[in-house]
C-alpha cells in the first residue's frame, strides 16, 4: 500500500508544479502589464531589454556550458544595424529590429563555427578575441559614427501605423518582444534539443558517444543565442534612440556574466532576477561616479560567496530542501 502510494507522488507532484508555474506567470504578466503607470517606463524597459539579453547569455553557458566572453558584439552589432536601417534607410521599427536580428544570427554563426572547435577557456578566449576585432571594426566604420555612435534614432511609427514616439506606447512594443523572446528560450530548454543541449554540458564525450553531434548541437544553440542577444539589443536602440561603442565593448560581455551569476546561472528565472538587480543599482547608484564599479565588484564576490548558485538557485535549492524534508 505504502510503495503503491509513493510511487503515485511524482505523477501527482508535476501537474501540481506545472499549475503553480502557469500561475505564477500569469500573475507575472499582469504585474508588468500594470507597472508602467507606477513605474518610470524607460527604466522598466531597459531591464527587459538586458534580461533578454542574460536570457540569451544563459541559454549558452548555463545550459550548454559554454562561456562566451563575446556577447557585447551580438547585442552592440544588432543594435548598429537596427539605428543604421531606421535611421538612414528609413526602415520601420520592426524592419530594423528584424535586420538587426538577423545581423546577429549570421555574426554568431561565422563565430560559431571557429570558436566551437575550442572548448574551456580556449572558447572563451576565441569568443573575446572575436569581440575585440568586432568593437575595432565599429571604432573605424564610416556608418557607426565613431566614438559620437549613431544617435537621434527615430521612433517611427510601428508596423506603419502603431504610434511608439510616446515611451508607454513603447512599453508595450518592448513588453512583447521580452515575453517573445522568453518564451523561445524556455521552450528551448523544454525540448528534447534543450535536453541534449544539458547531456553535452554535462558530459559532452558520453553524449557523443549516444550518436549526437554535439558541434552541430553547440552550433545551433550560439546562433539562437547570438540572434536573441541581437534582438534584446535592436530593442534597446527604439528604447534610447541611440546605439554606440558602450554596447559592443567587452565591459559589456562581462556585464551580462554578472547579471546570469547573480541571478542563478541555469535557471529559467536567474538572468531576469540577475539584470534586474544590475540595472537598479546603475540606475539609483549614477550619482557615485566610478564607485559603482567597485560595489557592483563587491556584490559579485558576495553573490559568489554566498549564493553559489545565484539567488533564484538558492531558492530553489532551499524550497526543494524544505519539500523534501516534509514529504519525508
Amino acid at each position: 500500500m505504502s510503495s503503491s502510494s509513493s510511487s503515485t507522488l511524482p505523477a501527482a507532484a508535476a501537474p501540481a508544479s506545472s499549475s503553480v508555474m502557469t500561475v505564477l506567470g500569469i500573475l507575472a504578466v499582469a504585474v508588468l502589464l500594470v507597472a508602467p503607470f507606477g513605474v518610470y517606463p524607460v527604466f522598466l524597459m531597459k531591464v527587459m531589454c538586458f534580461a533578454l539579453f542574460a536570457c540569451a547569455f544563459n541559454l549558452m553557458l548555463g545550459y550548454t556550458g559554454l562561456l562566451s566572453f563575446g556577447h557585447a558584439m551580438f547585442f552592440g552589432g544588432s543594435a548598429y544595424i537596427c539605428a543604421h536601417t531606421v535611421k538612414v534607410l528609413g526602415f520601420t521599427p520592426e524592419l530594423g529590429i528584424l535586420s538587426g536580428v538577423l545581423f546577429a544570427a549570421v555574426l554568431g554563426f561565422v563565430t560559431g563555427l571557429l570558436a566551437i572547435r575550442r572548448q574551456g577557456i580556449y572558447f572563451a578566449m576565441v569568443t573575446l578575441a572575436l569581440a575585440q576585432m568586432f568593437f575595432f571594426f565599429c571604432l573605424q566604420a564610416p556608418f557607426t559614427g565613431g566614438e559620437d555612435g549613431l544617435q537621434s534614432v527615430p521612433r517611427r511609427p510601428l508596423f506603419g501605423f502603431i504610434d511608439i514616439s510616446q515611451d508607454i506606447h513603447l512599453y508595450y512594443m518592448v513588453l512583447a518582444i521580452f515575453l517573445f523572446g522568453f518564451l523561445v528560450i524556455y521552450r528551448t530548454i523544454h525540448s528534447p534539443f534543450g535536453q541534449v543541449l544539458k547531456a553535452i554540458r554535462e558530459n559532452e564525450p558520453r553524449a557523443i558517444s549516444l550518436g549526437y553531434r554535439a558541434n552541430q548541437y553547440k552550433l545551433l544553440a550560439f546562433v539562437l543565442s547570438a540572434a536573441l542577444a541581437g534582438l534584446a539589443g535592436s530593442t534597446k536602440v527604439m528604447v534610447f534612440q541611440l546605439a554606440s561603442l558602450t554596447d559592443v565593448a567587452w565591459q559589456m560581455s562581462g556585464e551580462v556574466v554578472l547579471m546570469t551569476l547573480v541571478g542563478g546561472m541555469g535557471t529559467i528565472l536567474g538572468p531576469v532576477v540577475g539584470a534586474a538587480v544590475i540595472v537598479t543599482m546603475q540606475n539609483y547608484l549614477a550619482g557615485l561616479g566610478e564607485w559603482v564599479l567597485v560595489i557592483q565588484g563587491v556584490i559579485f564576490v558576495a553573490a559568489v560567496s554566498l549564493f553559489r548558485r545565484g539567488i533564484v538557485g538558492e531558492i530553489i535549492a532551499i524550497v526543494k530542501y524544505y519539500g523534501t524534508k516534509k514529504a519525508g
